[in-house]
């Protein structure tokens, strides 16, 4: 069974900085996507930011520029380095390991437990 076990939440000034760090139990390059998704009080859970098998990486409209995601094969861990912190990117955030098949074409996801990221202003 894949385990994903998140790190690096916790509370911060606006403006400010943290990193998050998802470690995976198995190699995630069994995983053809892997990604953060945040989950505010009251609102749907969304993608953030997302890396392929081959390292391409992909972020919503409303982070880019200010963070940046990226994995380590070797380590099995996948970061999320967020910058230039504000308020509205208060949200329980969640590593996502996809595993997809083309025969028949369907997904898997994995998720990890989540880590709060609290930004004051």
């Amino acid at each position: 069974q894949v385990q994903l076990v998140e790190s690096g939440g916790g509370l911060v000034q606006a403006g400010g900085s943290l990193r998050l760090s998802c470690a995976a139990s198995g190699s995630i390059l069994s995983f053809n996507v892997m990604g953060w998704y945040r989950q505010a009080p009251g609102k749907q859970r969304e993608l953030v930011a997302q890396i392929t098998r081959s390292g391409s990486t992909s972020y919503v409209d409303s982070v880019k520029g200010r963070f940046s995601i990226s994995k380590d094969n070797t380590k099995n861990t996948v970061s999320l380095e967020m910058n230039s912190l504000k308020p509205e990117d208060t949200a329980v955030y969640y590593c996502n390991a996809r595993v997809i098949s083309t025969t028949p074409l369907s997904s898997y996801d994995y998720w990890g437990q989540g880590t709060q990221v609290t930004v004051s202003s």
